[in-house]
């Protein structure tokens, strides 16, 4: 595996996020189509999401095993990684429940009933929250993440929005006070921001 890349979960993660989402999505809307063409192809295309996605799910799942035990973390990264475990195998419990359901309406003829469609709704719902928690894990814990950016030198130890603040305070100051300061910062902004 390369280097960058410390484990397979974010590979698969964003493939089984799509598809059961795509899945959801698809099988809501054929619901309220009526029947003709395009309503058995948003059924194809629902089943087909489902399927496949929940096939990810579980390599996702499996991959993130590895990853749990794996990745380097700290106390307050460990709960946030346990937490992210615990919804995903219920989530992923969920869709491989919905999508043996599936398969078997699908040899039966049958079309979703109302109680599989209320199940994914919550399965829906479930996904979004265990894609949350994998999110804050990563974006507010560094986990999985080999290094973060350090703010070095005199010029990249700022704040954007302050800079942005400072901007629009001196367009309130009178053009003929603030001439000669604007091109100064101006031209030390566009200095320090080469790389």
């Amino acid at each position: 595996m390369p280097e960058i890349i410390p484990n397979w979960h974010p590979i698969f993660v964003h493939f089984t996020v799509a598809l059961l989402s795509l899945a959801v999505g698809f099988h809501i809307i054929c619901h309220f189509l009526s029947e003709g063409k395009l309503k058995q192809q948003f059924n194809i295309l629902a089943r087909w999401d489902l399927w496949l996605g929940t096939g990810f799910g579980i390599i996702t799942a499996i991959a993130g095993w590895f990853a749990y035990n794996s990745v380097a973390h700290d106390a307050p990264s460990h709960v946030a990684m346990t937490d992210h475990r615990n919804w995903a195998l219920v989530t992923v419990g969920l869709f491989i429940i919905l999508a043996g359901w599936s398969l078997w309406s699908e040899r039966q003829r049958r079309l979703p009933s109302k109680l599989f469609l209320a199940g994914l709704v919550i399965a829906g719902v479930l996904l979004a929250s265990t894609a949350w928690h994998g999110a804050e894990g990563v974006y507010r814990y560094g986990l999985g993440v080999m290094s973060l950016p350090q703010a070095e030198g005199e010029d990249h130890a700022h704040n954007h929005e302050a800079l942005q603040s400072q901007t629009e305070i001196q367009g309130q100051i009178k053009p003929e006070q603030s001439e000669n300061k604007s091109i100064d910062h101006a031209t030390e902004n566009h200095d320090s921001h080469q790389h």
